[in-house]
């Protein structure tokens, strides 16, 4: 049997998504900036699928600018708001547990001039909204604060930071990574005070190398990449028809279908902690499981490194990570655990398991009775 828990990394593509991407690669190629019937019948897919987009959010399609994905998109929203707003001040406040395409344009920023204030977050992985208002000023142009984090499934007070952003920094523009949670909750940017938001495709069943960012409507962002004018000159280059078709097509999907398959994800978590709870120092990290996220689930495993369970586990067909997807390969320990207290040995017997609607019980079952053989063994070899 094969159990593939790492969809927080990717997922598999949507049969409905697959055929979209093959027929705008095949049959309806056109560029959708071209005057004839071909570039016409293009610029409708992009359309459609800012549409699609649009309903979920309940905002305006003109709202939505395409990107390669999340990290461009964080790109985007920190970068474009960061030089637009900076005459205003360049005051910037983010968390100690964010993915690091936020992270490093912070640090990028900083040694720009610009002055950045990391918030940290307790146990849980959670930050503290009194501190993000002790930390609100006058001179603050950008919040930048995670909707899920992306190793631990932690979620933010989104909308009780949002308001509190604009009441307290009416200046600031509130920038959310989305990118583990559309598709998992049901979002809407302009209620939720959120001005800039990134989403990434292959996390919802949709393609790699395609994203979107949410911006809201009057938000200024200076460009990042400049050419042939394209998005309203927001972001040149052709547009990648067949990511966007493919994107939109997720987008509407997962929705469709977003209740059931959230409530099948918790019963997975849940059914994955009970059959861990009979193994001795194995423990599950940050928010209690029907709080966290319904996909992400990390978990110690004392006494054993997470490279060398991720293996074992392996060979067996299960699929897991140590860390994020952007770090898992990265010696230096995780930032989000240690922020969360987490002593090193800990962090370092850490994995993620992280789900999908397409995952079933028996899976959970193979890796439980897998785990429970694994794990006793594993650690007698360590102890030699």
């Amino acid at each position: 049997m094969e159990a593939y828990f790492d969809n927080s990394a990717t997922t598999r593509c949507y049969e409905s998504v697959r055929d979209i991407v093959s027929k705008t690669m095949t049959e309806d190629y056109g560029n959708p900036s071209a005057m004839h019937n071909k570039g016409i019948e293009a610029e409708r897919y992009v359309t459609e699928a800012s549409g699609r987009i649009a309903s979920v959010l309940k905002c305006s399609p003109k709202e939505i600018l395409y990107t390669s994905g999340g990290t461009e998109s964080d790109n985007l929203a920190i970068f474009g708001s960061a030089y637009a707003y900076q005459r205003s001040g360049k005051h910037i406040i983010t968390t100690r547990v964010e993915h690091p395409a936020v992270m490093n344009p912070m640090a990028f920023l900083e040694k720009q001039g610009f002055e950045v204030t990391y918030l940290p977050v307790d146990r849980s992985g959670v930050v503290s909204v009194e501190a993000l208002e002790k930390a609100l000023r006058e001179d603050t142009i950008l919040v930048s604060v995670m909707y899920v984090n992306n190793e631990t499934g932690a979620v933010m007070p989104v909308a009780e930071i949002g308001r509190l952003v604009h009441e307290k920094s009416p200046k600031a523009v509130f920038h959310v990574d989305a990118v583990q949670a559309f598709g998992k909750y049901r979002i809407f940017p302009a209620k939720a005070g959120i001005d800039l938001m990134a989403v990434s495709g292959h996390k919802i069943h949709g393609p790699k190398g395609i994203g979107f960012l949410y911006i809201r409507n009057g938000v200024r962002v200076v460009p990042q990449i400049l050419g042939g004018g394209q998005q309203n000159g927001l972001r040149s280059g052709t547009d990648n028809v067949p990511g966007i078709a493919g994107l939109g097509c997720a987008a509407e999907q997962i929705y469709r279908n977003l209740d059931t398959a959230s409530e099948h994800m918790y019963r997975l978590k849940e059914q994955l902690a009970a059959g861990l709870s009979g193994l001795e120092g194995v423990r599950v990290n940050g928010m209690p499981i029907a709080d966290a996220a319904p996909h992400i689930m990390s978990v110690t495993f004392d006494g054993i490194r997470s490279e060398v369970l991720l293996h074992a586990l392996e060979e067996r067909g299960i699929y897991v990570s140590a860390g994020s997807a952007c770090s898992s390969h990265k010696r230096k320990p995780s930032a989000v655990l240690t922020a969360m207290g987490l002593p090193k040995a800990d962090i370092e017997s850490t994995v993620r398991f992280s789900f999908c609607e397409e995952n079933s019980v028996q899976e959970i079952e193979y890796c439980v009775d897998t785990l429970n053989e694994l794990v006793p063994q594993l650690r007698r070899f360590t102890r030699r």
